[in-house]
């Protein structure tokens, strides 16, 4: 064997190893110190994490949750429809919260959306499962009330009238609460006056809407709860 032979063999042992021990020198890390990589991994999102990937995806996301929720707040009959321009400012600044660990906290989050017109609410809907969530739907109190039986829901959304109750929304939620039920309730129905919104805070939902952006929100601040 000649010298440069000899210096060809050890540079290759040399990769041989290399290749076999760091993968488990970044096992041992992964293992040692996951907590504190969650948390650090965490942080950088909040702070903008560049190169990761990390930035691009969640202001992807926020896009596409904007998309939708400006589709729904149009698309909404109730009362008078937002302008685009009023509905696209509206989505922006319900969006602003969207970020990394938003996206985090709602992946595996699942909502019982309550109405007996499901379709209605396909927008908003697609909006929060670009974030992660998923939805279980029911058409009536009765169905409603076996669903949260069976389960236990992140947060439940609740439209008012549900024939032949005009104020089936509130049904829902005393019958809820009579039992014990703490869920994060909201109602997404027709009417936006203020004198609704503080009824139906006063009955325990956690506030009432006609708006996309502002059901988002609500939704939103219903996750943080979550463990």
């Amino acid at each position: 064997m000649t010298f440069d032979d000899f210096i060809r063999l050890v540079q290759a042992c040399t990769a041989l190893v290399a290749a076999v021990a760091w993968p488990l020198v970044v096992l041992f890390v992964l293992v040692r110190f996951t907590p504190a990589l969650k948390d650090f991994l965490l942080d950088l999102g909040e702070l903008s994490f560049k190169g990761g990937g990390f930035e691009a995806s969640a202001r992807r996301v926020k896009e596409e949750v904007k998309a939708g929720l400006v589709a729904a707040e149009v698309g909404r009959t109730a009362e008078a429809a937002p302008t685009l321009r009023q509905a696209s400012q509206a989505a922006s600044a319900a969006t602003d919260a969207v970020n990394t660990r938003t996206i985090r906290r709602a992946q595996g989050a699942t909502a019982l959306w309550v109405d007996d017109r499901p379709d209605n609410n396909r927008l908003e809907r697609q909006s929060f499962e670009t974030l992660g969530m998923s939805f279980v739907l029911a058409t009536s109190t009765e169905e409603a009330l076996r669903e949260t039986a069976r389960r236990k829901f992140d947060v439940i959304i609740s439209d008012m009238g549900r024939p032949p109750d005009a104020r089936a929304g509130y049904t829902l939620l005393r019958a809820l609460r009579e039992r014990g039920d703490t869920t994060p309730y909201v109602i997404y129905a027709g009417s936006n006056a203020a004198a609704h919104q503080e009824e139906a805070r006063r009955a325990g939902a956690l506030g009432a809407t006609n708006r996309a952006s502002e059901l988002f929100a609500l939704v939103l601040s219903a996750l943080d709860g979550r463990a």
